[in-house]
């Protein structure tokens, strides 16, 4: 979570920068794409402190409300950024484009947002490859887009997501700017700042849509799932294995439930031993599984009822 806050922290440094310049320039010059650039930096700046707060809420210890902790209040301020970014973001660089398109006026002192604009870059790029470093560290080795998709800490994704979009808009607002200039259509830039709002728009429908499955219970990868099924029918007299259900409950923690059938005679200890030793690869393998519960059927031998609910958290016993 340390690392996570250290890429949150530099791009709100980095859009402060930026936002401020932005905003004085389009002010000199007139430009609807810069006005829209500082507005989205503005907007950048302010989800990188929601997602502070998102981190320090979900870090707060379970209580008898919350027997599971906070872990998923990151994920619900990380919905509010996605929103924040479709409607003031997205929407906001919509209405400036279509103003401007409808009423151009001519970009003043183009050089200054020249200027602005490189600067933007090195801003944004520098934060940018810390978000990125820090998720290639978790992506471990994994191609890119799979652990983009397979990610659950927004506090990095999105950070990513918010960079890639500000240089892309970037490059937009220049182009546009450029032509609007080089073949007198002062049109064109509004049609850059239209387009921004709509890389915007398109970059939050994204995390909306990420942020959702995550809020609503998404559980482990398939594979995973697979992958403890095979731990569990290599332990001794585990005959079956039931649906294993699991769910997110914070960037690094996980519910798992895992439905164990024995064969018939196994003796209540060897069951126990089984169960152990599957609590024990498990965590070894996957230390994102913070709770692990095994609900054991079958018949053991000298047992007059299932051994029931285990977990190694919670202190619950055969």
């Amino acid at each position: 979570m340390a690392e996570s806050r250290t890429a949150v922290y530099g791009a709100i440094a980095a859009n402060i920068a930026i936002a401020v310049v932005k905003f004085t320039v389009a002010g000199i010059t007139g430009s609807s794409a810069m006005l829209s650039e500082g507005v989205h930096s503005a907007v950048d700046t302010l989800n990188g402190i929601l997602l502070l707060v998102g981190l320090r809420l979900s870090q707060r210890p379970a209580t008898d409300e919350h027997p599971f902790g906070h872990g998923k209040e990151l994920y619900f301020w990380s919905l509010i950024v996605a929103i924040l970014i479709f409607g003031l973001g997205g929407g906001v660089s919509i209405y400036e484009g279509v103003q401007h398109i409808q009423q151009p006026v001519p970009v003043r002192d183009v050089g200054w947002t020249y200027a602005v604009l490189l600067i933007a870059a090195l801003f944004e790029g520098s934060s940018f490859l810390i978000a990125l470093r820090q998720f290639r560290r978790e992506a471990r080795q994994r191609p890119f887009w799979s652990a983009l998709h397979a990610s659950k800490d927004p506090s990095t994704y999105t950070v990513l997501a918010e960079d890639s979009a500000a240089l892309a808009g970037l490059v937009i607002a220049a182009v546009g700017i450029y032509l609007s200039q080089r073949l007198d259509m002062p049109q064109l830039d509004g049609v850059a700042s239209l387009l921004i709002g709509l890389l915007l728009a398109g970059v939050a429908v994204l995390l909306v849509r990420e942020s959702r499955g995550l809020l609503i219970g998404e559980g482990i990868r398939p594979e995973t799932a697979r992958a403890i099924r095979a731990l569990a029918l290599a332990e001794p007299r585990v005959a079956a294995v039931g649906r294993i259900l699991s769910m997110y409950m914070g960037p690094d923690q996980v519910l798992a439930i895992i439905d164990l059938d024995f064969e018939e005679g196994t003796p209540t200890e060897e069951a126990a031993a089984a169960i152990a030793g599957l609590e024990a690869k498990v965590h070894e393998r996957y230390p994102m599984i913070k709770r692990l519960f095994i609900e054991a059927g079958g018949s053991p031998a000298d047992a007059g009822a299932p051994l029931g609910l285990r977990a190694n958290d919670d202190g619950l016993a055969p």
